[in-house]
């Protein structure tokens, strides 16, 4: 086992935690930050009341297992957030942040109103008149929440996917708006050169291939999960069999999902199952939660979709 490296026997490592809205949590609340070394050695847990805290003098091991560190905040009212791996150093600092929203998180859509996403998304309308579109978006916000902000995440999260040329966004033709829209995916209607550059990407390790995609999404014909995060990651299912032309250009279905972990098998066993078991479905606020946690962690532009929870 190893030992600490002589002259550099300590780590330092910042937490900053936010709330909802993507601001800094209120000062004053009671935060419970607790940090556990790769030994699994709690190393720091104390009550402070403020958002960001600095811990000093952390072990540093100089090995693979005792520096990934893991990392938690909780807040009575509010849902806990962590993160691990946080891998520490004394050549440099590390700095973690992390989101808290309350047990019973609201969508406030303010910034997601139809004249403000209409241009960012446009697949969100164009089968449909403008007023009708505008509509059905409006209803959606008002009857379905969950499912609103599922589709906005997904937008936004794919709006950072760049491919070799553009983002799946600018493959995308037309949402299709039935029963499908839920709070977990969406289907849509996109141009099938989509495959192609997805497969490319997967060659450079953007996606990964899963195996029988079928059995996770009846009728899919070949999925692929991004791979850059440890969650939160978009996975984009083709459904081949199902084809149309729209302007002119060759179509088959996408069905983009994100799934809470990278891993099929935890996928599998902490995901599908219990939601097959009792009927639930990938809640959109924690996707919310990882994504953002996940692309501030890698230093990726921030995941800000058009909703802020309260």
């Amino acid at each position: 086992m190893a030992s600490p490296a002589v002259g550099l026997s300590s780590s330092t490592l910042t937490i900053n935690v936010f709330d909802g809205t993507r601001q800094p949590f209120p000062k004053g609340k009671d935060i419970l930050y607790t940090i556990t070394d790769g030994r699994q050695v709690t190393r720091f847990r104390k009550d402070v009341f403020t958002p960001t805290i600095i811990a000093t003098g952390l072990p540093f091991y100089n090995d693979a297992i005792g520096d990934n560190y893991a990392v938690i905040a909780f807040c009575s009212g509010y849902k806990q957030a962590g993160f691990v791996p946080v891998k520490l150093s004394p050549l440099t600092p590390a700095t973690i942040d992390l989101m808290l929203i309350p047990n019973d998180p609201q969508f406030n859509f303010a910034d997601g109103q139809w004249k403000a996403v209409q241009p960012k998304f446009p697949f969100l309308g164009g089968d449909v008149p403008d007023a009708q579109a505008q509509q059905r978006y409006e209803d959606l916000m008002e009857k379905k929440p969950l499912s609103l902000a599922s589709l906005l995440n997904l937008c936004t999260a794919m709006s950072q996917i760049y491919l070799r040329a553009g983002t799946p966004l600018d493959y995308i033709k037309q949402v299709i708006w039935d029963a499908t829209l839920a709070q977990d995916r969406f289907f849509a209607w996109c141009d099938a050169k989509l495959i192609d550059e997805v497969r490319y990407a997967a060659v450079h390790g953007l996606f990964a291939p899963e195996a029988a995609p079928w059995l996770f999404h009846p009728g899919a014909s070949e999925s692929w999960k991004e791979i850059r995060f440890g969650e939160a990651n978009v996975q984009l299912t083709f459904h081949e069999e199902q084809k149309q032309k729209i302007g002119g250009v060759d179509c088959v279905v996408v069905e983009p999902d994100i799934d809470y972990y990278k891993d099929p098998g935890a996928h599998a066993l902490l995901e599908v199952l219990p939601n097959k078991l009792t009927g639930g479905l990938t809640n959109p606020a924690e996707v919310y939660v990882l994504r953002w946690i996940a692309g501030r962690r890698a230093g990726l532009p921030e995941f800000e979709p058009p909703y802020v929870i309260v």
